[in-house]
């Protein structure tokens, strides 16, 4: 049995200190995975809980045990946790969606002993040739096995991800003696409590105080994004080191990034939609003091390790106080001050309801899906052709399904068929959870107005026996950032965001398997729209605003929208070749709103409007078609063009909203085959949903 004196070795030359120590509890945690037990830690973010497994990683393969499962929930914590291991010569493997080169080495050397710890994503344990190619046939040389992040397998859990509900079906799998660690910083009573009845019996729990002695919280209540965006012009060159502005949205990463970056500050936009590489490229920047900061999503989240982490900004109020914490808690875990500040906004609160309300598809929706399927096996195709649910719902809905025990759904070849099991929507569970999430809402709220010890506060949500005032942070006296910022820089931010125009990219392709009018599969370029620009997002301050008052209430558009649209498309945009004349996209629910605009701005860029396109046929609302089937379907025999009135020289194609850009497709697709010139589709608004992580 390995001694505390050989685990304190290891210790020291993993850290590189001789004279580092153990934490409070950490030996005891790894002496009781030596011992075989299964352990639940409940520490700080900061604590060192993944040197537990990758010491008793060490110490039980030296005695000749198998190697250790690591079940961890994002690729920035993957990166970071296989360099840690590799530093204390742990031999550490991951298996994930971005190095699917590597998957037959990795598995080849998994099957000759090679391979110490592998580590993998929740979601690999639903790729079935995972598990029945790689996970159960090593199921039996399983030395360890640990949920990382453990609060995402309860439905309490500020974080719950249902993939982490396939663990369990794991672990009824393996050897009933396995050695079993969990881990998280952000569990309260009641999430410790439904993660011990997933685990299963004789779990045991090791908590720790979860305050953070370093930081200095405080709560700004700004309403307007212009007042935010002028704080942080103002403020962020006095923020210590470097660090991370969190923001609800994508959308708001990249403006705040760019706002900031226009103010001559070192800052980039970090999120789920940049590619792998890039990601790792801004962590590493973080992680070397080459940027002030990140704007970042929660994709930078659990597990991005920079112990001098200077402060955490959040843009926007998060989805609970749990959620909080785990996300300040980023900041000072190795220096002696780091500053939390949360600022909130008007838009919370809408921005909060429509991740609730999308956090499950609804009971239609699922009861949509398996009637047609009791039709027979379909594709994704044939779903999209059958079912008007857009690509990402469709994709949820499947996930949810395949999750379920017992599943009602699985996936045969290419093709989804229905099991033959009795199934019922779990809506008390759906309803539960959802007024949970309400719950935490309002708990972020009270943490917002509170005059109380914030880190108090933030300790008693997460059940933490030793919570205390910490006499730091704005509420205890202590010296906070203020909240005072320059007028100009508001007026300027005010600016900004009227001028955050977008692209429309042009389609490339018609839905697959889908003939319109004659034509399937790519689009060819000479049938192809140019890219195309939009003036605001809709509903945004400033234009965004307006274009939402004119649609909705007046009728009629604002002349600064016409001044706005043509000063965007001469001076920013300027379209080569130049359009030579405009035309707009008919409508017969309300055919002046829109060709009156198109009017007055043809007339100020001084080129003719020619009417040349004709609704022939009521469709739909394209925002109530929610995916490309359906929205080209409802297009289909819907406008007739006059050959007679096209030019063939580069025209302006002009909407007041563009979402999936169906309607441009299909009418520049029209005019380019009546003989027009480079079709530059122009829109006032873009309502497309692009709100994740």
């Amino acid at each position: 049995m390995p001694t505390k004196e050989d685990a304190l070795a290891l210790l020291r030359t993993a850290v590189g200190s001789a004279n580092a120590e153990f934490r409070p509890g950490q030996w005891e945690a790894i002496s009781g995975l030596l011992q075989r037990q299964k352990l639940l830690v409940v520490q700080r973010t900061g604590w060192g809980k993944s040197i537990i497994y990758f010491l008793a990683a060490k110490l039980l393969r030296q005695r000749g045990s198998g190697f250790v499962l690591l079940i961890s929930p994002l690729l920035s914590l993957m990166r970071n946790q296989i360099d840690a291991a590799r530093r204390i010569q742990v031999r550490a493997e991951t298996i994930n969606s971005t190095n699917d080169a590597d998957w037959a080495r990795i598995q080849k050397s998994l099957e000759r002993g090679a391979v110490d710890l592998l580590l993998v994503s929740p979601e690999r344990l639903g790729n079935e040739h995972f598990v029945s190619r790689v996970l159960l046939p090593a199921a039996s040389r399983i030395g360890l096995m640990v949920v990382d992040e453990a609060h995402c397998i309860s439905d309490w859990g500020h974080d719950f991800r249902p993939d982490y509900r396939r663990i369990t079906r794991i672990l009824r799998a393996l050897p009933p003696n396995i050695p079993v660690l969990a881990t998280t910083a952000t569990a309260n009573d009641r999430v410790v409590e439904d993660i011990e009845s997933q685990l299963g019996p004789n779990l045991q729990t090791i908590r720790g105080p979860l305050a953070r002695e370093s930081l200095v919280l405080q709560n700004l209540h700004l309403p307007s994004k212009a007042e935010r965006l002028a704080w942080l012009a103002s403020h962020l060159p006095q923020l210590p080191g470097s660090g991370v502005i969190y923001t609800l949205t994508i959308r708001d990463a990249e403006n705040v990034a760019s706002w900031l970056r226009s103010c001559a500050l070192n800052v980039a936009a970090y999120h789920s939609e940049l590619e792998s590489e890039e990601r790792e490229r801004l962590e590493s920047s973080l992680l070397h003091n080459e940027v002030k900061a990140l704007v970042a999503t929660v994709a930078l989240g659990m597990g991005f390790d920079k112990p001098d982490l200077g402060f955490v900004v959040h843009f926007q109020r998060p989805s609970s106080v749990v959620a909080y914490y785990q996300q300040v808690g980023r900041a000072g875990r190795a220096i002696a001050l780091a500053h939390g500040v949360l600022l909130s906004g008007a838009e919370d609160d809408e921005i909060a309801e429509y991740f609730i309300a999308n956090a499950f598809p609804s009971k239609e929706q699922v009861e949509q899906f398996l009637a047609v399927l009791r039709e027979g096996p379909m594709t994704i195709g044939n779903l999209q052709d059958r079912l008007n649910i857009r690509m990402g719902k469709l994709a949820e809905i499947i996930r949810f399904l395949t999750l379920e025990s017992p599943a009602p759904i699985r996936k045969l070849d290419k093709s989804y068929v229905r099991n033959p099991v009795q199934w019922r929507m779990p809506v008390e569970r759906i309803t539960r959870l959802t007024q949970l999430r309400r719950n935490e809402q309002q708990r972020m709220q009270e943490y917002l107005s509170t005059t109380t010890c914030l880190m108090q506060f933030l300790a008693r949500e997460l059940s933490d026996p030793d919570a205390a005032p910490c006499g730091r942070c704005a509420n205890c006296g202590g010296d906070g950032m203020g909240s005072e910022f320059s007028r100009e820089l508001e007026r300027l931010a005010l600016g900004f965001l009227n001028r955050l125009d977008l692209p429309i990219e042009p389609r490339k392709m018609w839905p697959g398997g889908l003939m319109f009018e004659g034509v399937k599969g790519k689009i060819a370029p000479e049938s192809r729209n140019q890219r195309g620009r939009a003036l605001c997002r809709w509903g945004d301050p400033g234009f965004g605003e307006l274009v939402r008052e004119g649609k909705q209430r007046t009728n009629a558009f604002a002349d600064s929208l016409v001044r706005g649209a043509a000063e965007l498309i001469t001076q920013r945009w300027n379209p080569q070749p130049r359009p030579q004349w405009l035309t707009c996209v008919p409508s017969r629910r309300k055919p002046a709103l829109v060709s009156k605009f198109a009017q007055e701005l043809a007339n100020r860029l001084g080129i003719p409007f020619v009417r040349c396109l004709r609704k022939i046929r009521h469709t739909e609302p394209q925002k109530t078609r929610e995916n490309t089937f359906q929205q080209v379907r409802n297009l289909e025999s819907a406008f007739e063009i006059d050959s007679a009135l096209v030019r063939p020289s580069p025209v302006l194609l002009v909407d007041d909203m563009v979402d999936s850009k169906w309607t441009f497709t299909v009418l520049g697709f029209k005019l380019l085959q009546a003989g027009s010139g480079p079709v530059f589709p122009f829109a006032l608004a873009d309502s497309s949903i692009r709100d994740g992580d």
